[in-house]
């Protein structure tokens, strides 16, 4: 069994893994079999312009259906898995930690045994070249103190939250995968990505789309939550960079080095919208929309990566910086509303006043 230069992309309708698709065709250009379940996370609109191109090929399932898994690998026998599949929101994990266990941990084992089983099959040239990137998160090493240093892929793992302790498991998996049974892994941990395409559940979309209908701007407690903002494009580039140098067995933290606290993101975001937008018929500015909320459970108070071993070993270092990235991000949602009405389902609305409504009213 020969390879091809297929590559498998797991939750590529999602936002990071679609803007990996597209920026894989664009700049690599061989084919992208992309399995996606298509979720509420999950948007085949946001591959529109992919639509009639040969070279990609969206099946909807589920990466804890091992017969569609393994008969993929078997048809399309790629040369590489990038494994973005996964839920990650985490106010949801508190509500419904279940859905993160099956598809974050049982869901990356169905993925890696399946992975095994083809790639066992390969000859010696095809064992040696294939790669299975599993992209994972800076939140599965906990939180860190105002003076801490920034997490290193050696730092000790203490995820805080279900998503997080989900996550960390499917990395245990993967390295288990790697040590035991010899299939050539990497394993990327991410800081937080913004950017187009972005479920607006998450903090910068969700600001961006209240702040421009004059809606409250909920903040989580005193809005001093630091995280480290990291532009999707970026990320893309770094994976790519990973799966075509990355040495197997090994992990590699991937940061934006843009730190910010949440309420100064709110504000930046606010300024920008009263810049592109029409002002607000009672509001001379969007800050005054910001209203603080009961924090969420077990909210970590700080992340921060150090990027030095990919930019040592790489060469990779983030190309865009905070705030021309921002801008880039507000202006892309103010231009593309038919995109954001249509995610902002029934079910998306339940969702936020379900999770916002009670923390407003305290």
């Amino acid at each position: 069994m020969k390879q091809t230069n297929t590559i498998l992309v797991t939750g590529g309708a999602g936002f990071i893994g679609s803007n990996f698709v597209l920026s894989w065709i664009e700049a690599v250009g061989t084919p992208v079999v992309n399995l996606d379940l298509l979720t509420y996370a999950g948007n085949a609109e946001n591959l529109a312009s992919l639509e009639g191109d040969p070279r990609h090929l969206l099946v909807r399932g589920d990466i804890n259906d091992a017969e569609l898994v393994g008969s993929l690998l078997r048809e399309h026998r790629p040369r590489a898995i990038i494994h973005f599949a996964a839920e990650s929101h985490v106010d949801r994990s508190i509500v419904a930690p279940d859905a993160f266990i099956s598809t974050n941990v049982h869901g990356t084992f169905t993925l890696l045994d399946q992975a095994k089983r083809f790639w066992s099959a390969l000859d010696d040239e095809g064992r040696r070249d294939f790669r299975f990137v599993h992209v994972s998160t800076d939140e599965v090493y906990g939180t860190l103190g105002p003076d801490d240093a920034a997490f290193s892929e050696t730092t000790a793992y203490a995820p805080n939250s279900p998503y997080a302790a989900s996550k960390a498991a499917s990395d245990h998996l993967v390295r288990a995968y790697h040590h035991t049974f010899g299939l050539p892994m990497l394993t990327t941990n991410c800081s937080n990505n913004y950017g187009p395409f972005q479920f607006p559940e998450k903090l910068i979309p969700l600001m961006i789309l209240n702040a421009l209908e004059g809606k409250p701007l909920p903040v989580y407690g005193d809005g001093g939550n630091v995280r480290d903002w990291l532009y999707v494009e970026d990320h893309c580039s770094a994976i790519r960079s990973v799966l075509e140098r990355g040495r197997p067995g090994e992990t590699y933290n991937i940061g934006g080095n843009c730190e910010r606290k949440n309420l100064d993101v709110v504000n930046a975001i606010c300024d920008l919208v009263d810049e592109m937008a029409p002002p607000l018929p009672d509001q001379d500015s969007r800050r005054k929309l910001i209203t603080f909320v009961q924090d969420r459970p077990g909210h970590d108070r700080r992340y921060a990566i150090d990027a030095s071993k990919i930019a040592r070993e790489l060469g990779w270092s983030p190309a865009e910086r905070f705030e021309s990235g921002l801008r880039r991000t507000v202006r892309w949602y103010l231009d593309h509303r038919a995109w954001t009405d249509n995610v902002r389902s029934g079910a998306y609305l339940e969702w936020i006043d379900h999770n916002y409504a009670e923390r407003l009213a305290r």
